[in-house]
């Protein structure tokens, strides 16, 4: 790739979009001033400070909370600590999702799939626009997401839609709607995350199931941030924005997705006999 280490690459990543590699802005005040507990019967708390927000799984219940605010094209920023440990079984979440009729409703995934212990998490990305979803891309991260807070970003605008790890881009959806392909783009959103079991499906293909000895497990929430621009040309815009990528930052994106990414529905030909959906081949 030419770079001397991540570092490095992060630190180009952000001259090119502005982006800092900590994830953006710090967010100031209580953190339930920007998302507030929507379920789990007490297994999510703000800590005294209110500056952490943590979800708990038992053999019960999991736990989940949403944005006070809806958006229609926004940056967000959230660090979060991931369960410790042998986390089989567990999803911890971060995805945007719209209100309103679930055949056409939006979503944008970050889902972290839990491993046993030793055994790196997944996070599964998927897009859903009017309904139809089925645009997985999954990756391993570069670090153990466990054992301190990293900075998760979605960056949703009307030219594109960006992943971003400690400010690395890992995954890039352009909005091809002209061509046919449904995107994101009349429905607001809110930003919700969850702690659950999915044992069935989330770690190895299911092979492995949650250990229940090992709960309550916890995920932890902090440094949320949100904003939403009123235009492309607005001067409150974050910096980079409306931006495409250039050259540089897609070279490092290139280096995660060449590294890190363990799954692409782009390359599933098993999945896609009769040839892959036509946003592939799209530039």
């Amino acid at each position: 790739m030419g770079f001397g280490s991540r570092e490095m690459a992060c630190a180009l990543v952000a001259l090119v979009l502005g982006l800092c590699c900590v994830g953006g802005a710090r967010a100031t005040g209580r953190i339930d001033e920007g998302l507030e507990v929507m379920w789990g019967d007490g297994r999510g708390s703000v800590s005294p400070d209110g500056q952490v927000m943590a979800l708990s799984l038992d053999h019960t219940s999991g736990s989940g909370w949403r944005s006070k605010n809806t958006y229609l094209f926004a940056r967000v920023d959230l660090q979060i600590k991931l369960v410790a440990n042998n986390s089989a079984g567990t999803v911890t979440t971060c995805y945007f999702m719209s209100e309103g009729e679930w055949d056409i409703h939006d979503e944008v995934d970050l889902e972290f799939l839990g491993n046993v212990t030793g055994q790196p998490y997944t996070l599964h990305t998927n897009v859903f626009a009017n309904g139809t979803g089925g645009k997985e891309q999954q990756f391993h991260l570069w670090f153990d997401p466990t054992t301190d807070f990293h900075t998760y970003s979605i960056v949703w605008t009307s030219q594109h839609i960006l992943v971003l790890v400690d400010g690395t881009p890992i995954r890039e959806m352009k909005n091809h709607a002209d061509k046919g392909i449904a995107y994101p783009s009349s429905q607001r959103m809110r930003l919700y995350g969850s702690l659950w079991n999915a044992d069935d499906w989330a770690t190895q293909g299911g092979r492995v199931k949650t250990d229940w000895s090992q709960a309550p497990f916890v995920a932890r929430y902090r440094n949320f941030t949100a904003t939403e621009a009123a235009s492309s040309s607005s001067s409150s815009s974050p910096a980079g924005y409306d931006q495409q990528m250039d050259a540089t930052a897609q070279q490092v994106m290139k280096w995660a997705r060449d590294n890190y990414m363990v799954y692409d529905y782009c390359a599933d030909s098993k999945r896609f006999p009769q040839g892959f959906p036509p946003e592939c081949s799209m530039p």
